[in-house]
């Protein structure tokens, strides 16, 4: 199923424009997210160790290689044709495993050598049932080490209803001035993709394996809700530490 680095790159770049319809601000929020991870292990000497959760085509895996050359990154997706695509277009950027978070054995999948530094994934936990955020969040508290970060960015609306409306409106309206819906959608880009030859065999293992997106998923759990998970999971302190709309960026602090 080994792809050529010139449908990898054709993929993936249709990939980072296609996403940017769904993140308010995505590039500023990779840019936190590797802020935090620098911040944490700063200080932590040898090499870091981050687990970059439901990596996709390792968009944000790829951008913390490049803030931390000295890391060791463990990016872990259920998903095989996009984990072929990261494998074949960011190669050095981390360590690939194909595990499905949450399912029983899935750490230890890992191969882990020592305590998490950090934890991080964007727009994918929400995916998780709400039992198995919770247990997924309980079971990377015990992966961390002492100080260890969990940091998670997603769409997370407000608790209370009213200002969970007006937070999704400002997110819409910075989204149009940004004129990103101009970009085609997930539904659009999955589309496409099934009409290229070279993606045939991983996208029936894809078929094959993962159940309709988004099935029984926490998308709609606020924000404390989350926090409140977090804390129960064992982490000291929980916070969002930018948001813009209901666009969040939330860490855990072991």
């Amino acid at each position: 199923m080994g792809l050529s680095l010139a449908t990898a790159e054709r993929w993936v770049e249709r990939w980072e424009r296609q996403q940017q319809r769904y993140a308010v601000d995505r590039e500023e929020r990779f840019t936190v997210i590797a802020d935090v991870v620098e911040h944490i292990t700063a200080s932590a000497g040898g090499r870091p160790l981050v687990v970059d959760l439901g990596c996709g085509p390792g968009s944000l895996a790829a951008r913390l290689a490049r803030r931390l050359p000295d890391a060791d990154i463990v990016a872990v997706d259920r998903d095989p044709l996009l984990l072929e695509l990261a494998r074949t277009h960011h190669p050095d950027a981390a360590r690939y495993v194909d595990a499905v978070i949450g399912a029983d054995g899935w750490t230890q999948s890992l191969g882990l050598d020592r305590p998490l530094d950090a934890a991080v994934s964007t727009t994918a936990l929400h995916y998780l049932t709400p039992d198995g955020l919770r247990r997924t969040y309980r079971q990377l508290a015990g992966l961390l080490r002492p100080g260890g970060v969990l940091v998670n960015g997603d769409h997370l609306p407000q608790g209370e209803a009213g200002l969970a409306g007006i937070s999704a409106h400002i997110g819409r309206r910075r989204a149009e001035r940004q004129r990103v819906f101009a970009h085609e959608d997930w539904s659009s880009w999955w589309t496409a993709v099934a009409e290229d030859p070279e993606l045939a065999g991983l996208l029936t293992a894809r078929r094959t394996r993962q159940p309709a997106t988004g099935t029984g998923g926490t998308a709609r759990l606020s924000l404390p809700v989350h926090l409140g998970l977090l804390r129960q999971a064992g982490f000291g302190s929980a916070g969002a530490v930018w948001q813009y709309g209901d666009s969040c960026v939330v860490v855990g602090i072991r």
